[in-house]
């Protein structure tokens, strides 16, 4: 089977949205929430309140849906005390796009989605590996000690990277089905350009295949698209993240 675009973006949407779900599980007080034309994490405390207070609109959601989607997830976030959060829209519907600026939304930043078939996935990369442990990936992530803290790491597939003895690099694999979703590619400042971050992702891809993945999919920064467009990864368009630059209310 060959996966056109399309198909690799519904894939990416549901493995992204699924991801949430067990960082809801994982976190204190948090919930994924799925609503008509939305689906919606809510994360009331930290250290994951300043991180996934995000939700995912539906490209088809029609004109009278939409008021209601987002009148609803407004409300959950208010109900949650929780007024920091990101609405994001694929740029290929302008119109909910204008219908957020409209309602009191900005876009605050972008991310490129990103997806491919593992078919298509070149050799592995040598890099030095350390064990794949929970707490190491945290540090390298410079992340709160207890984030996440009730999280089940084995629903998550590690990748730690050394140099010189050094663990300076970490990633995250998360399967949904049979897409493996990377995430959280991150190298510590004085490592960089070392080509951590395509050795460790191409590795969790090799094992992702060997799983029984078929597709891969990320949401990239654009410092990193070069990155993983290398790997064999197609660009899928970007989600415009909207954040509340006056109180949004119900409509």
């Amino acid at each position: 089977m060959t996966y056109s675009d399309a198909e690799l973006y519904t894939r990416s949407g549901a493995t992204l949205v699924a991801s949430w779900g067990e960082y809801a599980r994982g976190a204190s007080g948090a919930a994924l929430r799925l609503i008509r034309g939305a689906a919606v994490g809510v994360f009331p405390n930290e250290p994951e309140r300043s991180i996934y207070n995000n939700a995912l609109l539906d490209c088809q959601v029609d004109e009278v849906d939409r008021e209601a989607t987002l009148d609803a997830l407004v409300d959950l976030y208010a109900k949650a005390g929780v007024d920091k959060y990101a609405v994001w829209v694929h740029e290929s519907d302008p119109s909910t796009v204008a219908y957020l600026a409209a309602r009191g939304f900005g876009v605050e930043e972008s991310t490129r989605v990103m997806g491919m078939d593992l078919k298509e996935l070149g050799p592995p990369v040598a890099v030095e590996m350390a064990p794949p442990q929970w707490v190491e990936y945290v540090r390298i992530l410079q992340l709160p000690s207890d984030y996440l803290r009730q999280v089940d790491p084995a629903v998550f597939h590690l990748a730690i990277g050394r140099l010189g003895g050094e663990s300076v690099a970490a990633a995250m694999a998360f399967d949904h089905d049979t897409d493996c979703g990377i995430f959280n590619v991150t190298t510590l400042q004085h490592a960089r350009r070392q080509g951590l971050a395509t050795a460790l992702t191409t590795m969790l891809l090799h094992q992702a295949r060997s799983r029984g993945c078929s597709t891969a999919s990320l949401q990239s920064t654009p410092a990193a698209e070069s990155v993983y467009a290398a790997i064999g990864f197609r660009d899928l368009g970007e989600y415009l993240e909207h954040v509340p630059s006056r109180r949004a209310v119900p409509s």
